[in-house]
Protein backbone atom coordinates (compact mmCIF):
# COMPACT_ATOMS: atom_id res chain seq x y z
CA UNK A 1 0.00 0.00 0.00
CA UNK A 2 1.45 3.62 -1.11
CA UNK A 3 2.45 5.82 2.19
CA UNK A 4 0.11 8.00 3.55
CA UNK A 5 0.57 11.33 5.47
CA UNK A 6 -0.22 11.52 9.07
CA UNK A 7 -0.74 15.64 8.15
CA UNK A 8 -0.27 17.51 4.87
CA UNK A 9 1.45 20.69 5.82
CA UNK A 10 1.26 23.80 3.90
CA UNK A 11 4.34 26.25 3.56
CA UNK A 12 3.90 29.77 5.14
CA UNK A 13 5.82 32.82 4.86
CA UNK A 14 7.06 35.31 6.60
CA UNK A 15 8.66 38.82 5.57
CA UNK A 16 11.83 37.39 4.58
CA UNK A 17 10.62 34.90 2.08
CA UNK A 18 8.70 37.39 0.18
CA UNK A 19 9.10 40.46 -2.21
CA UNK A 20 6.99 42.93 -3.85
CA UNK A 21 6.93 43.09 -7.25
CA UNK A 22 7.06 46.98 -8.96
CA UNK A 23 3.47 48.18 -10.53
CA UNK A 24 3.51 48.88 -14.31
CA UNK A 25 3.27 52.39 -12.96
CA UNK A 26 4.59 54.41 -10.81
CA UNK A 27 4.05 57.63 -8.90
CA UNK A 28 5.28 60.54 -6.54
CA UNK A 29 5.58 59.59 -3.20
CA UNK A 30 4.09 62.77 -2.51
CA UNK A 31 0.37 61.76 -3.89
CA UNK A 32 0.03 58.78 -1.77
CA UNK A 33 -2.47 58.53 0.92
CA UNK A 34 -1.61 56.32 4.18
CA UNK A 35 -4.70 57.02 5.43
CA UNK A 36 -6.54 54.10 8.04
CA UNK A 37 -9.76 54.04 9.33
CA UNK A 38 -11.14 51.47 12.48
CA UNK A 39 -14.70 52.02 12.99
CA UNK A 40 -15.42 55.48 12.84
CA UNK A 41 -12.38 56.50 13.63
CA UNK A 42 -9.37 58.10 10.93
CA UNK A 43 -6.16 58.13 11.57
CA UNK A 44 -3.25 60.05 9.05
CA UNK A 45 -0.92 56.63 9.53
CA UNK A 46 -1.74 53.25 9.44
CA UNK A 47 0.97 52.71 12.70
CA UNK A 48 -0.06 51.36 15.96
CA UNK A 49 1.96 51.52 18.90
CA UNK A 50 1.31 47.98 20.69
CA UNK A 51 0.13 47.83 24.26
CA UNK A 52 3.56 47.02 25.78
CA UNK A 53 4.58 48.89 28.99
CA UNK A 54 8.20 49.70 27.61
CA UNK A 55 6.56 50.94 24.44
CA UNK A 56 3.35 52.80 25.46
CA UNK A 57 2.19 55.17 28.82
CA UNK A 58 -0.08 57.90 28.51
CA UNK A 59 2.63 60.08 27.34
CA UNK A 60 3.38 58.72 24.39
CA UNK A 61 0.29 57.80 23.61
CA UNK A 62 -0.14 61.58 23.39
CA UNK A 63 3.01 61.69 20.98
CA UNK A 64 1.72 58.67 19.08
CA UNK A 65 -1.60 60.58 18.05
CA UNK A 66 0.23 63.68 17.03
CA UNK A 67 2.54 61.90 14.79
CA UNK A 68 -0.71 60.71 13.19
CA UNK A 69 -0.91 57.29 14.41
CA UNK A 70 -2.43 55.83 17.51
CA UNK A 71 -0.93 54.22 20.72
CA UNK A 72 -3.01 51.76 22.56
CA UNK A 73 -2.12 51.60 26.19
CA UNK A 74 -2.27 48.55 28.09
CA UNK A 75 -4.97 49.21 30.54
CA UNK A 76 -3.92 45.26 32.94
CA UNK A 77 -0.05 46.73 33.08
CA UNK A 78 1.92 48.99 35.40
CA UNK A 79 -0.33 52.04 35.08
CA UNK A 80 -3.19 50.51 36.26
CA UNK A 81 -1.57 48.86 39.20
CA UNK A 82 0.60 51.20 40.55
CA UNK A 83 -0.19 55.38 41.42
CA UNK A 84 3.50 55.79 40.60
CA UNK A 85 4.58 53.15 37.49
CA UNK A 86 7.64 54.90 37.03
CA UNK A 87 9.68 53.40 39.77
CA UNK A 88 8.48 50.47 38.87
CA UNK A 89 9.91 50.69 35.06
CA UNK A 90 13.07 52.11 36.97
CA UNK A 91 13.75 48.79 38.83
CA UNK A 92 12.76 46.55 35.98
CA UNK A 93 15.03 48.59 33.64
CA UNK A 94 18.46 48.35 36.34
CA UNK A 95 17.27 44.35 37.17
CA UNK A 96 19.72 41.63 36.09
CA UNK A 97 18.49 39.76 33.49
CA UNK A 98 18.68 36.44 35.26
CA UNK A 99 16.36 38.08 38.04
CA UNK A 100 14.53 40.18 35.66
CA UNK A 101 11.65 37.76 35.15
CA UNK A 102 11.05 37.07 38.57
CA UNK A 103 10.45 40.40 39.65
CA UNK A 104 8.24 40.76 36.61
CA UNK A 105 5.97 38.06 37.86
CA UNK A 106 6.15 39.70 40.56
CA UNK A 107 4.79 43.43 40.26
CA UNK A 108 2.52 42.16 37.62
CA UNK A 109 1.16 40.63 40.91
CA UNK A 110 -0.08 43.50 42.28
CA UNK A 111 -3.86 43.99 41.83
CA UNK A 112 -5.34 46.48 39.15
CA UNK A 113 -6.56 49.52 41.06
CA UNK A 114 -9.75 50.14 38.93
CA UNK A 115 -9.67 53.88 39.54
CA UNK A 116 -6.45 54.26 38.08
CA UNK A 117 -7.85 52.95 34.57
CA UNK A 118 -10.78 55.92 34.37
CA UNK A 119 -7.34 58.20 35.27
CA UNK A 120 -4.96 57.07 32.96
CA UNK A 121 -7.54 57.31 30.18
CA UNK A 122 -8.10 60.69 31.06
CA UNK A 123 -4.78 61.71 31.36
CA UNK A 124 -4.64 60.62 27.43
CA UNK A 125 -7.98 62.49 26.58
CA UNK A 126 -6.81 65.52 28.25
CA UNK A 127 -4.40 66.24 25.79
CA UNK A 128 -6.48 66.30 22.72
CA UNK A 129 -5.08 62.31 21.40
CA UNK A 130 -7.33 59.48 20.65
CA UNK A 131 -7.71 57.05 23.61
CA UNK A 132 -7.44 53.70 22.80
CA UNK A 133 -6.77 50.86 25.69
CA UNK A 134 -6.38 47.23 25.86
CA UNK A 135 -7.67 44.11 27.77
CA UNK A 136 -7.68 40.87 27.96
CA UNK A 137 -10.31 38.59 27.21
CA UNK A 138 -11.35 37.88 30.93
CA UNK A 139 -10.87 40.81 32.15
CA UNK A 140 -12.78 43.25 29.73
CA UNK A 141 -16.09 42.74 30.24
CA UNK A 142 -15.74 43.97 33.88
CA UNK A 143 -13.35 46.70 32.90
CA UNK A 144 -13.75 48.24 29.68
CA UNK A 145 -16.63 49.69 30.39
CA UNK A 146 -15.02 51.47 33.10
CA UNK A 147 -12.29 53.00 30.55
CA UNK A 148 -15.17 53.87 28.03
CA UNK A 149 -17.10 56.11 30.54
CA UNK A 150 -13.92 57.88 31.32
CA UNK A 151 -13.52 58.67 27.46
CA UNK A 152 -11.66 55.68 26.03
CA UNK A 153 -12.36 56.03 22.17
CA UNK A 154 -11.21 52.37 21.38
CA UNK A 155 -11.23 49.17 22.99
CA UNK A 156 -9.02 46.55 22.41
CA UNK A 157 -9.18 42.87 23.09
CA UNK A 158 -5.86 41.16 23.14
CA UNK A 159 -4.54 37.53 23.90
CA UNK A 160 -2.00 35.19 22.64
CA UNK A 161 -4.71 33.89 20.78
CA UNK A 162 -8.36 34.87 20.40
CA UNK A 163 -10.97 33.36 18.55
CA UNK A 164 -14.92 33.72 18.84
CA UNK A 165 -15.76 30.45 20.28
CA UNK A 166 -13.86 30.09 23.35
CA UNK A 167 -14.30 26.92 25.92
CA UNK A 168 -13.95 27.86 29.27
CA UNK A 169 -15.62 26.66 33.11
CA UNK A 170 -17.07 30.00 33.33
CA UNK A 171 -21.27 30.21 32.65
CA UNK A 172 -21.02 32.77 30.14
CA UNK A 173 -17.95 34.10 28.69
CA UNK A 174 -17.05 37.05 26.57
CA UNK A 175 -19.83 37.23 24.02
CA UNK A 176 -17.83 40.25 21.41
CA UNK A 177 -21.97 40.76 19.82
CA UNK A 178 -22.72 41.87 23.08
CA UNK A 179 -19.62 43.81 24.76
CA UNK A 180 -20.08 45.69 21.27
CA UNK A 181 -23.85 46.51 21.97
CA UNK A 182 -22.69 48.03 25.43
CA UNK A 183 -19.55 49.76 24.52
CA UNK A 184 -21.06 52.00 22.17
CA UNK A 185 -17.23 52.41 20.60
CA UNK A 186 -15.14 50.66 18.01
CA UNK A 187 -13.63 47.66 19.40
CA UNK A 188 -10.48 45.63 17.99
CA UNK A 189 -9.82 41.92 18.64
CA UNK A 190 -6.50 40.17 18.53
CA UNK A 191 -5.03 38.10 17.57
CA UNK A 192 -5.09 35.27 15.01
CA UNK A 193 -3.99 33.52 11.94
CA UNK A 194 -6.55 31.99 9.72
CA UNK A 195 -8.95 32.70 7.70
CA UNK A 196 -12.08 30.42 9.48
CA UNK A 197 -11.20 32.17 13.04
CA UNK A 198 -11.24 35.83 10.98
CA UNK A 199 -14.37 35.49 9.62
CA UNK A 200 -15.84 33.97 12.48
CA UNK A 201 -14.83 37.35 14.68
CA UNK A 202 -15.59 39.47 12.11
CA UNK A 203 -18.84 38.47 12.18
CA UNK A 204 -19.66 39.33 15.67
CA UNK A 205 -19.69 43.29 14.24
CA UNK A 206 -15.97 43.94 15.57
CA UNK A 207 -14.17 46.95 13.97
CA UNK A 208 -10.44 45.51 13.42
CA UNK A 209 -8.88 41.94 14.02
CA UNK A 210 -5.06 41.90 14.96
CA UNK A 211 -3.34 39.39 13.05
CA UNK A 212 0.35 37.44 14.94
CA UNK A 213 0.67 34.60 17.33
CA UNK A 214 4.34 34.84 18.40
CA UNK A 215 6.21 37.42 16.20
CA UNK A 216 7.03 39.90 18.48
CA UNK A 217 10.52 40.06 19.39
CA UNK A 218 9.81 40.24 23.28
CA UNK A 219 7.70 37.16 22.65
CA UNK A 220 8.44 33.54 23.29
CA UNK A 221 5.69 32.17 22.76
CA UNK A 222 6.60 30.32 19.88
CA UNK A 223 9.83 28.86 21.53
CA UNK A 224 7.47 28.26 24.77
CA UNK A 225 4.44 26.32 23.04
CA UNK A 226 5.36 26.47 19.40
CA UNK A 227 2.36 27.57 18.40
CA UNK A 228 1.92 30.32 15.43
CA UNK A 229 1.97 31.50 11.30
CA UNK A 230 4.73 33.51 9.77
CA UNK A 231 3.18 36.88 9.55
CA UNK A 232 2.84 36.97 5.53
CA UNK A 233 0.94 34.39 5.59
CA UNK A 234 -0.99 34.85 8.57
CA UNK A 235 -1.94 38.56 7.21
CA UNK A 236 -2.88 37.12 3.69
CA UNK A 237 -4.84 34.50 5.23
CA UNK A 238 -7.03 37.23 7.14
CA UNK A 239 -7.38 39.81 4.47
CA UNK A 240 -9.08 37.23 2.39
CA UNK A 241 -11.57 36.72 5.08
CA UNK A 242 -12.09 40.68 5.46
CA UNK A 243 -12.31 40.72 1.09
CA UNK A 244 -15.14 37.70 1.82
CA UNK A 245 -16.52 39.48 4.59
CA UNK A 246 -17.11 43.16 2.53
CA UNK A 247 -18.07 41.44 -0.36
CA UNK A 248 -21.17 39.37 1.43
CA UNK A 249 -21.72 42.73 3.82
CA UNK A 250 -20.63 45.51 2.71
CA UNK A 251 -18.96 46.26 6.30
CA UNK A 252 -15.19 46.51 5.80
CA UNK A 253 -12.73 45.43 8.73
CA UNK A 254 -9.41 46.64 9.16
CA UNK A 255 -6.61 44.07 9.60
CA UNK A 256 -3.85 44.98 11.71
CA UNK A 257 -0.59 42.74 11.49
CA UNK A 258 1.08 42.81 15.25
CA UNK A 259 4.00 41.83 15.82
CA UNK A 260 7.60 40.93 13.79
CA UNK A 261 8.01 44.22 12.08
CA UNK A 262 11.22 45.57 11.93
CA UNK A 263 12.25 47.62 8.66
CA UNK A 264 9.98 50.08 6.40
CA UNK A 265 10.09 46.68 4.48
CA UNK A 266 8.66 44.44 6.48
CA UNK A 267 5.75 47.20 6.96
CA UNK A 268 5.50 47.90 3.30
CA UNK A 269 5.13 43.66 2.75
CA UNK A 270 2.52 43.53 5.72
CA UNK A 271 0.31 45.85 3.98
CA UNK A 272 0.84 44.51 0.50
CA UNK A 273 0.06 41.36 2.00
CA UNK A 274 -3.17 42.66 2.95
CA UNK A 275 -3.12 44.29 5.74
CA UNK A 276 -4.86 48.05 6.07
CA UNK A 277 -2.11 49.17 9.23
CA UNK A 278 0.77 47.97 11.48
CA UNK A 279 1.09 47.70 15.39
CA UNK A 280 4.72 47.61 16.39
CA UNK A 281 6.38 47.03 19.80
CA UNK A 282 9.84 47.33 19.59
CA UNK A 283 10.31 49.07 16.87
CA UNK A 284 8.74 52.34 18.94
CA UNK A 285 10.43 51.07 22.49
CA UNK A 286 13.23 51.94 20.52
CA UNK A 287 12.25 55.82 20.55
CA UNK A 288 13.69 58.26 23.19
CA UNK A 289 10.25 59.31 24.69
CA UNK A 290 9.08 55.20 24.91
CA UNK A 291 8.85 54.61 29.00
CA UNK A 292 10.83 51.45 28.97
CA UNK A 293 14.24 53.50 28.08
CA UNK A 294 15.63 50.90 25.40
CA UNK A 295 14.04 47.72 27.30
CA UNK A 296 10.91 46.17 25.89
CA UNK A 297 9.25 43.36 27.30
CA UNK A 298 5.60 40.90 26.39
CA UNK A 299 2.99 40.91 27.77
CA UNK A 300 2.85 37.70 28.72
CA UNK A 301 6.24 37.63 30.14
CA UNK A 302 4.48 37.97 33.81
CA UNK A 303 2.62 34.79 33.42
CA UNK A 304 3.04 33.17 36.38
CA UNK A 305 3.41 29.97 35.81
CA UNK A 306 4.61 30.06 32.33
CA UNK A 307 5.68 33.42 30.84
CA UNK A 308 5.90 33.77 27.38
CA UNK A 309 8.38 36.57 26.98
CA UNK A 310 11.38 38.30 27.70
CA UNK A 311 12.62 41.61 28.62
CA UNK A 312 15.02 42.59 25.93
CA UNK A 313 17.49 45.29 25.37
CA UNK A 314 16.79 47.46 22.35
CA UNK A 315 18.54 50.13 22.57
CA UNK A 316 17.34 53.66 21.59
CA UNK A 317 17.50 54.55 17.68
CA UNK A 318 16.21 58.35 18.21
CA UNK A 319 13.28 60.41 18.32
CA UNK A 320 9.30 59.05 17.89
CA UNK A 321 9.60 61.09 14.75
CA UNK A 322 12.74 60.26 12.95
CA UNK A 323 11.30 57.04 13.84
CA UNK A 324 8.38 57.35 11.52
CA UNK A 325 9.20 60.75 9.44
CA UNK A 326 13.12 60.85 9.54
CA UNK A 327 15.49 62.48 9.06
CA UNK A 328 17.18 59.61 9.29
CA UNK A 329 21.00 58.66 8.52
CA UNK A 330 21.02 54.94 9.18
CA UNK A 331 20.82 52.62 6.55
CA UNK A 332 18.76 49.28 7.95
CA UNK A 333 15.36 50.57 7.81
CA UNK A 334 14.86 50.95 10.96
CA UNK A 335 13.97 54.74 10.61
CA UNK A 336 11.66 56.94 8.67
CA UNK A 337 8.63 54.13 8.34
CA UNK A 338 6.00 56.14 7.01
CA UNK A 339 8.41 57.28 4.02
CA UNK A 340 9.36 54.19 3.29
CA UNK A 341 5.69 53.03 3.03
CA UNK A 342 5.10 56.34 0.16
CA UNK A 343 8.10 54.94 -1.38
CA UNK A 344 6.86 51.80 -1.58
CA UNK A 345 3.50 52.48 -2.73
CA UNK A 346 5.13 55.20 -5.36
CA UNK A 347 7.26 52.38 -6.89
CA UNK A 348 3.91 50.43 -7.06
CA UNK A 349 1.39 52.98 -8.40
CA UNK A 350 -0.46 52.95 -5.10
CA UNK A 351 -2.58 55.88 -4.40
CA UNK A 352 -3.84 54.23 -1.14
CA UNK A 353 -3.22 51.59 1.08
CA UNK A 354 -6.02 49.45 -0.23
CA UNK A 355 -4.40 49.88 -3.84
CA UNK A 356 -1.32 48.19 -2.31
CA UNK A 357 -3.33 45.62 -1.62
CA UNK A 358 -3.36 44.43 -5.21
CA UNK A 359 0.78 44.66 -5.61
CA UNK A 360 1.94 41.26 -7.28
CA UNK A 361 4.40 39.69 -4.55
CA UNK A 362 6.94 36.56 -4.92
CA UNK A 363 8.71 34.06 -2.90
CA UNK A 364 12.11 35.44 -3.09
CA UNK A 365 14.07 33.91 0.08
CA UNK A 366 17.15 35.30 -1.37
CA UNK A 367 15.82 39.10 -1.39
CA UNK A 368 17.73 40.44 1.29
CA UNK A 369 20.99 38.66 0.35
CA UNK A 370 21.12 38.66 -3.19
CA UNK A 371 23.96 40.91 -4.45
CA UNK A 372 25.14 42.14 -1.01
CA UNK A 373 28.32 40.47 -0.08
CA UNK A 374 29.97 43.91 0.85
CA UNK A 375 26.72 44.30 3.29
CA UNK A 376 28.01 41.44 5.55
CA UNK A 377 28.72 42.47 9.19
CA UNK A 378 27.25 45.84 8.53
Amino acid sequence: MPKRLFKELERAYGFDDVAIVPGQVTINPDLTSTKLTIGDRPFDIPFLASAMDGAVSPHFATLMHQMGGLGVLNAEGLYTRYEDPHSILEEIISMPQSEVTEHLQQVYSAPIQEHLIGQRVQEIRKSGATCAVSFTPQNTKRMSPLAVEAGADIVVVQSTVTTARHMSRSYRGLIFSELINTLHVPVVVGNCVTYSVAQELMETGIDGILVGVGPGSACTTREVVGVGVPQVTATLECAAAREDYFRRTGRYVAVITDGGLRTGGDVCKAIASGADGVMLGTPFAQAEEAPGQGYNWGMANAHPELPRGTRIHVGIKGTLRQILYGPTSVTDGTQNLVGALRVAMGMCGAYTVRDLHKADMVIAPSIKTEGKFYQVGL
